[in-house]
């Protein structure tokens, strides 16, 4: 059914139509209105045979995940910034435990300062927490990947974050096509928990684990994460046969043929990204966007065939690692090894920094000038706030325009 609502009450319908029977919440912006609208859904009986549990954390809630799914029900929570982190030692947890818990991540900056805008220093904070991690482009498609989530968790048997972008998303109203509550039983049928706590079968969930076995769980969880990639792509195939949806999977591709630059992106900037792309085509400049849906588990073989004999490739990444560099062009780096194939990273969009079509169009540009000589550049710096500092406490001057790496290891050894 198609509905002009807010892309959080559109999840929230999404969620109570895959009849979670414990759904657990704290509220942080700007994930909040999603459960509040389950929480509406579980008051007026819309969303039957569900408890509804208010509790007084992030923590809170990820504990409450975890003993709800180990009890065996179908379970669901949401978070954000300094709440997912809050959660990070049951988020590990969870993972370990092999329990299919869906969670929606409404991508927001990690303070301090504090900073309640987009981008993905939250969920990427979290890649290596043993979690499915799904990116999603719209909100139609965070609709849908959040009906996939469910039986991409169960089959597999690991939890999975619905990664959607703050308030870009989540408190932006558009049509959105919501599908029917027999289209949704028909998917994913009644929840058949595969390991959970039962008196029939007594069983110890969590035990401890020494250093004669760790390390064959640590490989079983390993090897969970690689048969999921060949999940998520028949979960998809099976709801897009079903519905006529074009969302989820593990990657999308947009202008890719015979094009000259290759930009990879995940979230929301990818539909601005598509727009400008439009009209650079217009002007003859060929450029590809690559809308990287799954970053846990990494699809690398994909990834590479997507890339194929495209030489320059720009990661387009709204994070990074502090002393490091990027964090998704490490992992582009791994699936074209051994190929002729520049990959770099460009950073925009921190702490909610609009990406507009100029900026799409400034890195397109700079790209295919050959302006971006280091691996990392800082694209949407604004020198005047960023001197306001410096100036003062250094008595350094950073330049207008990009920055590369260098430049800021430069004016450390000044």
């Amino acid at each position: 059914m198609l509905k002009q609502i807010e892309g959080s009450l559109g999840v929230a319908e999404a969620v109570a139509l895959c009849r979670p029977g414990v759904v657990c919440a704290y509220p942080i912006s700007p994930q909040t209105h999603i459960v509040e609208n389950v929480g509406k859904f579980v008051k007026t009986g819309t969303l039957k045979d569900c408890d509804f549990l208010n509790v007084e954390s992030e923590f809170s809630a990820m504990s409450v995940a975890i003993g709800s799914s180990v009890g065996g029900a179908r379970t669901y929570t949401a978070t954000a910034s300094q709440g997912l982190l809050f959660m990070t030692e049951g988020i590990y947890s969870a993972s370990g435990l092999g329990l299919p818990i869906v969670m929606t991540v409404a991508s927001r900056a990690i303070g301090g300062p504090i900073n309640i805008w987009n981008d993905h220093s939250d969920s990427l904070s979290q890649r290596d927490s043993g979690w499915l991690q799904l990116f999603c482009e719209s909100n139609q498609d965070a609709v849908d990947t959040h009906i996939m989530a469910f039986k991409i968790a169960e089959k597999v048997g690991l939890p999975v974050m619905v990664c959607m972008d703050g308030f870009v998303l989540t408190h932006a109203f558009e049509r959105l096509d919501i599908p029917d509550q027999e289209t949704v039983d028909k998917f994913l049928g009644e929840y058949e928990p595969k390991e959970y706590l039962t008196p029939k079968d007594p069983v110890s969930i969590g035990a401890m684990v020494g250093p004669e076995a760790f390390t064959e769980v640590r490989f079983l969880q390993q090897r969970k994460m690689a048969k999921a990639l060949k999940v998520i792509e028949e979960v998809t195939e099976e709801y897009r046969a079903l519905t006529g949806s074009k969302s989820g999977g593990i990657l999308d591709c947009y202008n890719c043929e015979n094009a000259d630059l290759k930009i990879i992106i995940m979230g929301s900037t990818v539909g601005t990204a598509k727009d400008e792309i439009d009209r650079l085509k217009a002007q003859g400049i060929n450029v590809g966007i690559i809308s990287l849906k799954s970053f846990r588990p990494f699809p690398y073989e994909k990834l590479a065939e997507a890339i194929g004999n495209t030489k320059q490739v720009i990661c387009l990444e709204r994070a990074f690692s502090f002393g490091a560099r990027g964090i998704i062009c490490p992992e582009v780096k791994r699936a074209m090894e051994g190929k002729n194939c520049d990959i770099k990273t460009v950073v925009a969009g921190l702490g909610g920094r609009p990406i507009f079509g100029t900026t799409i169009n400034g890195i397109v540009k700079d790209a295919l000038a050959g302006k971006f000589t280091e691996e990392f550049t800082w694209f949407d710096i604004d020198s005047n706030v960023l001197n306001g500092y410096t100036q003062k406490a250094e008595g350094i001057t950073f330049p207008q325009g990009p920055l590369g790496q260098s430049v800021l290891e430069d004016s450390v050894k000044g």
